[in-house]
């Protein structure tokens, strides 16, 4: 049989991406756009094991896996929710009505400094849970001759999961990095590690730097 025959395969750099999935202004800033309406309260009690979560845990080592896919020539892109039209008349229904519009070139739409792409680094636009979906990185990853994606983001229950849903069954192997993903809870973020565990290999980020070290 030629195909693999399971999940468990460490990473070749040569055939492998890191995809950050919308980790913006929209979501991660308190003035973003899918918190500014919110209370102070809400932030502190209803939102405050995410924000707490993206601060010390999520995004240090979202930076430390950038640094280090980086430094071994791994191509690393982002995704972001950003309609293509300014009344984001393009984006799903789901987002329709749910509320959410980032506009084309808004600020709410850009990938946080901290992460920040640097040079041709590339960043796909997407207007559905799903960059499957809304956006052509499949043709992309495949010109790439990317085989192996690694995600990360937010929020594990939702955008990451789909993705990782959609990448497994358009013949990605996926990897999974928990302690670079974040959701409103630690029990939304475990119960969904549980559920999408027979699509990926779930490996943390310093194992994961490891792993790619020793390639």
């Amino acid at each position: 049989m030629t195909h693999p025959q399971t999940r468990e395969i460490p990473l070749d750099p040569a055939r492998s991406g890191l995809l950050f999935i919308d980790v913006q202004n929209f979501s991660v800033a308190r003035d973003g756009g899918e918190f500014s309406e919110v209370s102070d309260a809400d932030i502190a009690g209803k939102y405050g094991h995410y924000f707490e979560r993206i601060k010390t845990t999520a995004l240090p080592n979202m930076q430390k896996l950038q640094k280090g896919f980086r430094a071994a020539g791994i191509e690393v892109m982002y995704t972001t929710i950003e309609s293509l039209t300014l009344d984001g008349r393009d984006r799903s229904l789901d987002y329709k009505i749910t509320g959410f519009n980032v506009p084309k070139g808004s600020h709410d739409g850009k990938v946080v400094d901290e992460i920040a792409p640097e040079g041709d680094e590339i960043v796909f636009p997407k207007s559905s849970s799903s960059v499957f979906v809304s956006t052509h990185i499949d043709y992309v990853l495949r010109n790439l001759g990317i085989t192996q994606i690694v995600l990360c983001g937010l929020l594990t229950d939702q955008c990451v999961e789909s993705a990782v849903r959609d990448a497994c069954d358009l013949n990605y192997l996926v990897t999974l990095v928990p302690d670079a993903c974040a959701t409103y809870s630690q029990e939304r973020h475990d119960n969904s590690l549980k559920t999408i565990a027979g699509y990926c290999r779930q490996v943390n980020t310093d194992d994961l730097l490891a792993e790619i070290a020793r390639s």
